[in-house]
């Protein structure tokens, strides 16, 4: 199966974080075979979690299906660059190629801010991005359009755009 292929999964995912107010990333990992071992979304408000990232969640399914924390032969797809502390999972769990959509020059620890391979650690990880880029990129600009201005009304002067209480 073709990357377009796994990402358009991780867009569909991304399309139902959308749906449910979550900002919208969706993720699948994937074996050496192309076994679909995890999909999932952002789900940081159901969860109230902060950690509940799309590529979190697909870890921590991933490791739990496989009996294992390492991840060694595997392929994450997902639809936005992950952020750092997403990449740090990704060193953790030993995965070893990420494909993305769009890139993120605010968070992005793969490519755009800094890249996770040029830090000394012990892992490296094989970096593709701009795969369905604009699909990817589009979902993202639609949702925070909606938001826009109404950070005072969500949340007060915090600006956290996206908690609710």
């Amino acid at each position: 199966m073709s990357e377009e292929h796994f990402m358009n999964i991780c867009i569909e995912e991304a399309n139902t974080a959308f749906e449910e107010g979550e900002v919208p990333v969706g993720a699948v990992i994937v074996d050496s075979e192309n076994r679909i071992l995890a999909r999932s979304h952002n789900r940081t408000l159901h969860r109230k979690s902060p950690v509940s990232h799309a590529e979190v969640i697909v870890i921590e399914e991933a490791s739990k299906k496989l009996g294992n924390y390492r991840l060694l032969n595997c392929t994450l797809f997902v639809s936005k660059e992950p952020c750092i502390m997403c990449a740090g999972a990704i060193i953790e769990a030993r995965i070893g190629r990420v494909v993305f959509g769009c890139y993120d020059p605010k968070r992005g620890a793969l490519v755009s801010l800094f890249d996770i391979n040029h830090l000394p650690l012990n892992h490296k990880v094989d970096i593709k991005g701009g795969i369905l880029e604009d699909k990817s990129r589009e979902i993202l600009q639609r949702f925070f359009a909606v938001r826009r201005g109404t950070e005072a009304v969500i949340t007060g002067p915090t600006r956290n755009r996206l908690y609710v209480s």
